[in-house]
């Protein structure tokens, strides 16, 4: 299975020498070309429970998060963050993470407490099908109004 490998992966980098103070933060622009079109896979800090999301360049985040598929998650970057929200503007819940990257891992650390929330891999496109099935929902994108928050939200 793709997640396990994955989570083999992020093992084997996290104990390699020199991984320690190799990593890069993103800006929004830098995280955007990274995860647009491709799908983001790991393990939740702590839970090491796996995620897998596929990032449609609409804004669509399909997959899963502990196994449970989604059903209403969209992906947007701020200036130096991604964030993901996840039902309707009434009862919407917004995450959002700054990244970092070191070779092939990214570590999503929860802003603002700078805690880590879990650590991925980026695979190119949608190697597990995920956008196989209809588009049910849509991303309106409206994280914040404010200048600046997001791309999506300026179109």
């Amino acid at each position: 299975m793709r997640l396990r490998a994955a989570g083999a992966v992020l093992v084997a980098m996290m104990a390699a020498p020199g991984h320690a103070g190799a990593a890069e933060r993103l800006d929004g622009e830098a995280i955007r070309r990274a995860f647009e079109g491709n799908t983001v896979a790991g393990r939740y800090a702590g839970t090491n429970r796996p995620f897998s999301e596929h990032h449609h360049p609409n804004g669509r985040a399909t997959g899963h998060n502990r196994g449970v598929p989604n059903t209403d998650a969209c992906w947007t970057t701020t200036a130096d963050a991604v964030c993901y929200y996840y039902g309707p503007q009434e009862k919407r819940r917004t995450y959002c993470f700054t990244v970092e990257r070191s070779g092939a891992l990214y570590v999503l650390r929860s802003r603002p407490s700078g805690q880590i929330n879990g650590m991925a891999t980026v695979e190119a496109g949608d190697p597990d099908g995920w956008s196989r099935s209809p588009a049910s929902w849509t991303c309106d994108g409206l994280l914040s109004r404010a200048p600046g928050r997001s791309h999506w939200a300026r179109r």
